[in-house]
């Protein structure tokens, strides 16, 4: 294996690796998926079971991968045969792949934030009774337009990451979460003006713990283990660019807090307006889980609210950042892996990673029209990278990260990398609280997510 530590990269400032993480795990999912899941499941009852078990599941295992990564500072695969473990690499091998099947199939979705974009711009959402679900339908089921902005999309992430680690992630993360977190601001400002978006408010926030069941405390439990971007590798390696004396703990927790903070102003943002909207047309909120929320529901909104092009514009804006900042991390996953492992340049390992993921990409955006046909264990080629890559290789990943850090790795160097080489100031009952978390409450998180998965 290629040993490029001496030339290794690390992140400039704690504010960088702060946003470079922040920006890995705010994605697409923060701005419908946890809105949509917290509604549907008891409002503030949700959030309050979310919150627990991101601190008692998720956030261990954030921690485990940001651990492993700077211990070795190497790749994902790399990582386990720095630390002796040559045949573990396996694990390693699941974060790599994931990371490959989810920015595949990722960055169709990015292409359509992309072309919505443009949409926005070109003032395109301006009838409240036009076609909104014929116009997603049909432009996702083209053979070539899609395309065109999946490799786009893939196409700005490549561009990012050419520049390396403090002047492409670091520089781009610092400058666009900023801008992110005030746009979505913004937006939730202009939704919560609006009439009858209290009405809003209380769906999405007012505790009913009737809507508590089983299901509720999975959907929280994986909601929160995606939205880290665990299991793909993402973390380990930004992990690896992190300086030693930074603090591991203070960082993930910090991210974990912006990650569910933005969470929730994105929901302030998106259903207190389905609700105002709703109540000026006296009609029934239409609250979707998935696309359909993003791409058909809120154009409609938007062109039915004074200044709503501006929030148009302001909220795809809002949704490529989101998506891209997600994108950044898991090709440089990629990418620092045909680096260290076959000892390519930045660039040619940046376009390899272009060529899989985007013809990858291809053929999933082709699976929504001319390819719809085209099955793999029943699913189409979208659906199945994004069920192989969540049910199966993030997953396990996961669960063999903590199982390895918590029963084969040393616990003296567990502790020692936790505590910054005697350089943290997180308090040492925190510490031994999250190696506990890691060694017996966490593996069972993420094996009720596989079977929550398999039974649900």
């Amino acid at each position: 294996m290629a040993d490029s530590n001496k030339q290794r990269e690390k992140f400039s400032s704690k504010f960088g690796v702060l946003m470079a993480m922040a920006g890995s795990a705010i994605g697409l999912g923060n701005m419908w998926r946890f809105p949509y899941l917290t509604a549907e499941n008891g409002g503030a009852a949700f959030i309050l079971i979310y919150v627990v078990l991101m601190c008692t599941m998720s956030l261990p295992l954030f921690i485990t991968e940001f651990l492993i990564g700077r211990r070795t500072r190497s790749n994902a695969i790399g990582a386990f045969s720095k630390l002796g473990f040559p045949k573990l690499k396996f694990i390693g091998a699941f974060g790599v792949l994931a990371a490959v099947c989810v920015l595949s199939f990722y960055s169709v979705v990015g292409g359509w934030a992309v072309k919505y974009l443009t949409l926005a711009v070109s003032f395109r959402f301006q009838s409240p009774a036009a076609d909104y679900a014929g116009m997603f339908n049909s432009f996702v089921s083209s053979a070539w337009s899609p395309v065109i902005f999946t490799l786009i999309f893939i196409g700005a992430t490549s561009y990012i990451i050419l520049g390396g680690v403090k002047q492409g992630i670091e520089k781009f993360s610092k400058v666009m979460m900023v801008i992110l977190f005030i746009i979505i601001i913004v937006v939730a400002i202009r939704a919560v003006t609006l009439p009858g978006a209290m009405d809003g408010i209380r769906y999405l926030f007012v505790p009913d713990f009737r809507k508590v069941t089983g299901s509720t405390i999975v959907a929280a439990l994986g909601q929160s283990f995606f939205s880290l971007g665990l299991g793909c590798g993402t973390i380990l390696i930004y992990g690896s660019y992190v300086k030693s004396q930074d603090d591991i703990t203070t960082s993930s927790i910090a991210t974990a807090f912006l990650d569910t903070m933005f969470a929730i102003v994105a929901g302030i943002a998106i259903i207190p307006a389905i609700f105002a909207i709703a109540s000026i047309n006296g009609t029934v909120p239409d609250v979707n889980a998935g696309p359909g929320l993003v791409f058909i529901t809120l154009p409609g909104i938007f062109s039915s609210m004074p200044f709503g092009n501006i929030a148009a514009i302001l909220f795809f804006l809002s949704l490529l950042l989101a998506a891209i900042t997600s994108s950044v991390s898991l090709m440089e996953s990629i990418t620092a892996f045909f680096i260290e492992r076959y000892g390519k340049s930045r660039t040619v390992s940046v376009l390899m990673a272009f060529a899989i993921c985007g013809t990858i990409g291809i053929f999933c955006s082709l699976s929504q029209g001319p390819l719809a046909e085209v099955r793999l264990l029943g699913l189409n080629l979208f659906d199945f990278f994004d069920k192989t890559s969540s049910n199966v290789l993030m997953t396990f990943s996961g669960l063999f990260m903590l199982c390895f850090a918590g029963w084969i790795m040393k616990k003296e160097d567990f502790m020692d990398e936790l505590g910054a080489h005697g350089h943290s100031s997180t308090a040492m009952w925190l510490q031994k609280t999250f190696y506990i978390l890691v060694r017996y409450i966490a593996p069972f998180g993420v094996i009720a997510i596989i079977l929550g998965n398999l039974l649900l």
